[in-house]
């Protein structure tokens, strides 16, 4: 994960820190933390962004928008959220997805797997 930039979108404040942290530590580039999904956009408009954390609801907002900008940006990103995989969108489902409250070894494992499979994927 090192130097990989990384789009946090999280909107409590004790929670966006404890995945900034374990970021920092695993040497990743933290964009954000931000808990509104306009600013998010913004920032995948702006900012170089090779994975994202996505907290599923922000103070009243779902980040399911965001969402689809990613996939159509071929960018691959995580739920981190207290909601279960069956009160999501069929569309997000099978979306890899951390549930509140976690680990750091958890968190880190989660994003690396992200860039595994996405480097899979990827044609050379």
């Amino acid at each position: 994960m090192d130097r990989r930039h990384i789009l946090v979108v999280e909107d409590e404040y004790f929670i966006a820190k404890d995945v900034w942290r374990a970021l920092a530590d695993a040497n990743a580039v933290i964009v954000g933390p931000t808990g509104k999904v306009v600013d998010a956009l913004r920032l995948i408009k702006s900012e170089r962004i090779d994975a994202a954390i996505l907290d599923v609801n922000l103070d009243g907002t779902t980040t399911f928008d965001l969402a689809m900008r990613l996939s159509e940006r071929g960018i691959p990103y995580l739920f981190l959220t207290g909601y279960d995989g069956w009160s999501l969108p069929d569309a997000f489902r099978d979306i890899p997805r951390i549930n509140k409250p976690f680990s750091s070894d958890q968190l880190i494992a989660a994003v690396a797997a992200l860039f595994r499979e996405a480097d899979e994927t990827d044609p050379v």
